[in-house]
C-alpha cells in the first residue's frame, strides 16, 4: 500500500480509535500507519495506549482477544519500536506518509519481518501474545 498523504495515516489511527475502520482495512500496512501516526502525536504514548486501542477495536469488529487470536503484545511492542526507530532517523521535515512508505518497502515493512528475530513457536506462544517476550533468534536493529 502506498500512502498518499498524512491524512491517510490519520484516518486509520482515528478509525481504530473510534472503531469505525472497516476490518478489511486493518492490514499490516495499516498497523504501521497507526503506529507512525500515534508516535508523532503530541502527548500520545502509543506504547501505553495502543494495547487498549487494539483490544477495543478487535472486540468492536468481532475479534476475540485470547491466547490464540486478537491482540498480541510482543508483535505490537516490536512493531512500535521498529516504527519509532525508522521515523526517528528520517528528516523531521519529511511528511509522515513518506516516512511510512519508506518503512513499508524496507525489510521491516514485510509482514514476516519478525521471524528474523523470533522463532515462530515463541512468537505465537500464548505468553508472547499476553506479554513482551524478547527475541530468541537475533537482536532487532532498534
Amino acid at each position: 500500500m502506498d500512502f498518499q498523504s498524512d491524512d491517510d495515516l490519520k484516518r486509520i489511527a482515528d478509525g481504530i480509535r473510534d472503531r469505525t475502520l472497516p476490518k478489511a482495512e486493518w492490514t499490516h500496512a495499516a498497523h504501521f500507519a497507526a503506529a507512525v501516526w500515534l508516535l508523532s502525536e503530541p502527548g500520545c504514548d502509543p506504547f501505553a495506549e495502543m494495547p487498549g486501542i487494539i483490544r477495543a477495536y478487535n472486540e468492536a469488529t468481532g475479534v476475540v482477544n485470547s491466547d490464540t487470536d486478537g491482540y498480541h503484545e510482543t508483535i505490537t511492542r516490536a512493531s512500535l519500536s521498529a516504527a519509532k526507530a525508522w521515523i526517528d532517523v528520517l528528516p523531521d521535515d519529511m511528511p509522515l506518509h513518506e516516512r511510512l512508505n519508506r518503512l513499508l518497502v524496507s525489510d521491516l515493512g514485510r509482514s514476516d519481518w519478525l521471524f528474523a528475530y523470533w522463532s515462530r513457536e515463541l512468537l505465537f506462544s500464548p505468553r508472547a501474545r499476553r506479554e513482551w517476550v524478547a527475541p530468541d533468534l537475533a537482536q532487532p536493529p532498534f
